[in-house]
């Protein structure tokens, strides 16, 4: 091989092994993400099944729902206070009869009088597919009078779907009678990408 070719071909197969190695380290990381991806999603999905069988031991109302209902979407989240109050979380929208998951993110801010960080799981439960595609594909934005309702006082204004959808609350003592959810936005997460 001539010092022409040589001087060509060197470059050549150092810039392959580079880009073999790159693609390699490449894979390596999408793997690991994917890895990472697959343990949050089992770790939503256990929480949603908890807060699920929490809900439809508490409320009658909510399990007659739900046997009616095509989908539910449970998220668990944390909201601070402190003059301003922000809060987020985590969750999943569900069919029913198939089981699909798509996973989702919620975040609210306003105004609040209270000091201290509160714990609660939210559960949306879907009259009918429109609704919950809706939800799901053009995300949610919970207007200045959405609240969710349950508990014993609550139980009739829980016991019937608004607008393709019933909305109920969960703290660490059981089902809360009637909770502000307004300025709260939910959305897609790309734990969806796999």
């Amino acid at each position: 091989m001539s010092f022409h070719a040589r001087r060509i071909l060197v470059p050549v197969v150092a810039a392959l092994v580079l880009a073999l190695g790159a693609g390699g380290a490449r894979a390596a990381d999408d793997a690991a993400k994917a890895d990472k991806n697959a343990q949050k999603r089992a770790k939503i999905d256990k929480q949603a099944a908890h807060a699920l069988k929490k809900l439809l031991a508490e409320s009658s109302q909510a399990k007659t729902l739900y046997d009616k209902a095509y989908g539910y979407a449970i998220f668990d989240a944390r909201k601070t206070s402190l003059a301003l109050a922000g809060g987020g979380g985590k969750g999943v929208a569900v069919v029913k009869s198939s089981g699909e998951r798509t996973y989702m993110k919620m975040a609210s801010v306003g105004l609040n009088f209270g000091i201290g960080i509160k714990f609660y799981e939210i559960v949306f439960i879907f009259q009918d597919e429109t609704t919950f595609k809706r939800f799901v594909d053009q995300g949610w934005e919970a207007g200045a009078n959405a609240n969710a309702v349950g508990g014993t006082e609550g139980a009739n204004a829980a016991a019937s779907f608004v607008n393709g959808m019933a909305i109920f609350q969960l703290s660490d003592k059981g089902l809360m009678l009637s909770a502000d959810i307004s300025g709260t936005k939910y959305w897609k997460t790309d734990l969806n990408d796999l």
